[in-house]
Order: C-alpha cells, then structure tokens, then sequence
C-alpha cells in the first residue's frame, strides 16, 4: 500500500494486531491496515515469517505477536543490503543461520568457456519439455532422498523446497536432464522467465558426480538461451555449497546480491 492514502494522524493512532487468518496477521490504526505478517510451513518443518509494515509501530507490534502464537525456531529472510530491515530482525531475537548468493549467470559461451563441454561417456542431455515424466520424477525423488540423507533440505537455497510426500516434479517441461543407458542421473530446472530466466536446480546422483555432469547440463541450457537471445540467467546458491560456488564462479557468474536466512530459537 502507499501510505499517501492514509489519512493525516494515521501513524499516531494506536497500533492494534488482530489475527485475521491462520497463516496471516493485520495491523490495525483505526480502521486503517498498516501492516501484516504471515506465515509459511515448509514441507520440512521449518516455518518462515514475514512482515511488511509501512507505518510507525506496526512492525514491533506484528513481530510481538507472531512470537507469542507460533512456535520457535522460527525463519525469517531479508536481503543482506538492507540494514535497516536486518536491524529489525535482530532487535526482536533473530540472528543470521546463513547466507545465499544471487548470482547473474553469462550465457555466451565465448564467456562462460563451456561451449567445449560435453557429457561425460555414457550420458546424454536431454531437452527441457522432452524428458520422461515417469524417470524424471523417479530421479526427482532419489536425489530428494539424498539430500535428506546428507546436508538436509534447511542447507539448500532457500528458493528449493521440498515437497509433501508423493509430490515432486510440478512442471516437467522445465527440466532438462543427463540420461545414462537405463535411468535419468542428473537434472536441471530453469524458470523460462522473458527476460531473466532462473537456473532454480542443479543436481546429480551421488554415484555420478565428479564427472562433468553438472557442466555439461549447465552448458546445455546456457547455450540454448543464448541461441534464442537471452544474455544472462540469475541464479541462488548458499555460501556454503563450495561445489556450486565454484560452478559458477568458474564460468564468469557474477555475484549481484545476497540473502541472509535469519532464526530466532
């Protein structure tokens, strides 16, 4: 909303929270809304918050609020540049659980130098729009299986979410994946945005990994945005992924922004 809407003396009103719905929270001056919260259970169980105040107290009475009906830990995220916002957070108890980069990712090969980069022997790149459903999703929830098997789904970007049970791939017709002889080992998920599109996932089978995989499927759907006039792709990847760190250092990526994934326990 755009506070010029409000009328004179709104912001020295009282500020009055009401729960307004299960997952939602309305701050109240008068009859004017100045703020609300809501909420959002991930599949894995941890619930994120998230307010948006644009008049003097409501933020503090939000927060307040949702602190004494949810239970804790809770999760919250806010851009790193934003100081003021990061502030806020920390003056009500949350302090920062990790950061995840926004990467600007070249497509020109002559950039990215993965116009070379070919499968590794016995893997074949498989279009997005022209893979499988059926191995697909069975590849799908293998490597779900092994990230909770390992670094758990809280260490992936905040941008992949793990699904309830049963539910995996939503839109086949955005992946592209590595087929070996008998199974699907590898995929990646691109968001065909117009003008910036998003590289949301990149992931190979544990028994497949160090090979090539992961580039060659990189270089496979970089190449084709490149060849339809898309100069660049954005990308999220958490500061402690050190593979995919350097992935994308590697081939030019330029860091533009980051997130800070904030907890209060």
């Amino acid at each position: 909303m755009n506070t010029a809407h409000f009328p004179a003396g709104t912001d020295e009103r009282p500020v009055v929270v009401t729960r307004v719905a299960e997952q939602e929270w309305h701050a109240l001056a008068g009859d004017h809304v100045v703020g609300c919260g809501d909420v959002s259970r991930r599949p894995d169980g941890r619930i994120f918050v998230s307010i948006d105040a644009w008049h003097g107290a409501a933020f503090g009475r939000l927060v307040q609020a949702m602190l004494a009906d949810l239970p804790r830990p809770l999760y919250t995220l806010v851009d790193e540049a934003d100081r003021d916002a990061k502030s806020r957070w920390e003056r009500v108890g949350f302090t920062t659980r990790r950061r995840e980069w926004e990467y600007f990712v070249p497509t020109d090969p002559r950039v990215t130098r993965l116009d070379a980069v070919r499968p590794p022997a016995g893997v074949t790149i498989v279009p997005a729009g022209e893979a499988e459903e059926g191995p697909l999703r069975a590849l799908d929830r293998a490597l779900r299986e092994e990230v909770e098997a390992t670094v758990g789904w809280q260490a992936m970007p905040a941008e992949v979410l793990p699904r309830p049970h049963g539910v995996t791939v939503v839109d086949p017709s955005k992946y592209a994946v590595a087929a070996a002889s008998d199974q699907y080992v590898g995929l990646v998920r691109v968001a065909p945005v117009t003008r910036l599109p998003r590289i949301g996932l990149i992931a190979v089978r544990a028994g497949w990994r160090r090979r090539g995989t992961a580039r060659a499927l990189l270089a496979h759907v970089l190449g084709s945005l490149h060849r339809t006039g898309i100069e660049r792709a954005a990308a999220e990847v958490t500061e402690s992924n050190a593979a995919a760190t350097a992935l994308f250092d590697g081939i030019g990526a330029q860091r533009a922004s980051s997130n800070l994934e904030l907890v209060c326990r």
